[in-house]
């Protein structure tokens, strides 16, 4: 991979650009991400904030906690999230990425509430919550 990384909604209303490489591609099984997404698991890349660059007038925000997701208010994609306490930090939907391909997941968040029926044959770690630490040294 080289920088920069770019990505953006399905209709292309919103738009964003990295500046560096990421420092987080995982998988998330959590039930606030499957709401998000609609799917059954999720995929982020994640990047520091001072390294992303946002274009377009569409991007929506929706918080939740000290979680605030955003996505493109045309089309409604979600774009990433960001964790307040993760504050130099944004995670971007794998999907919304111009190319998914290039970031490869290395490992797999919130198993404890992945569903019964998703199987994923690699040899990823596997955290039982998330698999970042916040600035507290909390891992919820």
């Amino acid at each position: 991979m080289t920088a920069p990384h770019a990505g953006g909604c399905r209709c292309g209303a919103v738009r964003f650009e990295a500046s560096a490489e990421p420092h987080h591609v995982s998988y998330c099984h959590c039930g606030d991400c499957r709401r998000a997404s609609g799917a059954p698991v999720s995929a982020f890349v994640g990047f520091l904030v001072d390294q992303v660059a946002f274009t377009g007038k569409a991007l929506k925000m929706y918080e939740n906690g000290p979680v605030t997701r955003s996505f493109c208010g045309v089309c409604g994609s979600p774009i990433a999230y960001v964790d307040e306490r993760l504050e130099d930090d944004i995670y971007f939907m794998l999907g919304a990425m111009d190319m998914p391909a290039d970031f490869r997941p290395t490992l797999h968040a919130y198993v404890s509430e992945q569903l019964p029926f998703v199987h994923m044959s690699d040899d990823l770690p596997r955290h039982l919550k998330t698999s970042v630490k916040r600035p507290d040294g909390t891992v919820q």
